[in-house]
C-alpha cells in the first residue's frame, strides 16, 4: 500500500471548493482530511490568503511519479496556470511524502523530489498534518524527524500565521 500526504492550497476563485474538488477526486482512496487553516501567502509575491489543508490517502497502485500525474491531473482540472514562482493559484497540490511498506519514499529525480525539499519549512504544511497526523514524520537531510519538533523550530510569527478556519472539505 503506497501512502501519500499531500499539501492543498488555493488562492484564487472559490478556494474551498478547489480544496474540495481534491478530497471528491479521492474518492475512497482519502483516508485523512485536516481542518481547512487560512494562511499568508509563502515566498515574497503580494496576493491574496490562501486556504490549506494536507489529506493522507492510499492506492496501492500508485508510486510516487503516480501521485505526481495525479496532482497534476487536479490542478489541470483547475485550470491552474504556472505563470509565476509562489504566484497565486487555483489550486496548488504537493505530496509532502509518500510511503510504502512503512518506509519512506526518496526520490531526487528532475520531475519529482521526495520528500518535499521546502515542506519542513512550511507552518502552513506542519500544522494541518499535524491534526491528522499527530506522530507524523519526515525525513529531512537524511533523517527521520518528528514533525511536531520541525513545527517547533519554526520562528513564532510562522506558526501564527496559520489559523484554522470553521470550514471542512468533507
Amino acid at each position: 500500500m503506497t501512502t501519500a500526504v499531500l499539501s492543498i492550497g488555493s488562492n484564487l476563485g472559490d478556494r474551498l471548493a478547489m480544496l474540495r474538488s481534491v478530497a471528491d477526486g479521492l474518492g475512497g482512496a482519502l483516508r485523512a482530511a485536516s481542518p481547512v487553516y487560512e494562511t499568508a501567502p509563502w515566498g515574497g509575491v503580494e496576493q491574496g490568503p490562501f486556504l490549506n489543508a494536507v489529506l493522507i490517502a492510499d492506492d496501492p497502485a500508485l508510486d510516487g511519479h503516480g501521485w505526481l500525474r495525479r496532482a497534476h491531473d487536479f490542478e489541470r482540472a483547475a485550470e491552474r496556470v504556472r505563470e509565476q514562482r509562489w504566484g497565486p493559484r487555483t489550486l496548488d497540490v504537493d505530496i509532502v511524502t509518500c510511503r510504502t511498506g512503512g518506509r519512506e519514499l526518496i526520490s531526487q529525480d528532475a520531475e519529482l523530489t521526495l520528500p518535499h525539499p521546502r515542506a519542513h519549512e512550511r507552518a502552513f504544511v506542519l500544522v494541518p498534518w499535524l491534526a491528522v497526523d499527530p506522530d507524523a514524520v519526515l525525513t529531512v537531510a537524511g533523517e527521520p524527524r518528528r514533525v511536531d519538533e520541525l513545527l517547533g523550530a519554526l520562528e513564532t510569527a510562522e506558526r501564527e500565521g496559520v489559523h484554522r478556519t470553521g470550514l471542512v472539505l468533507r
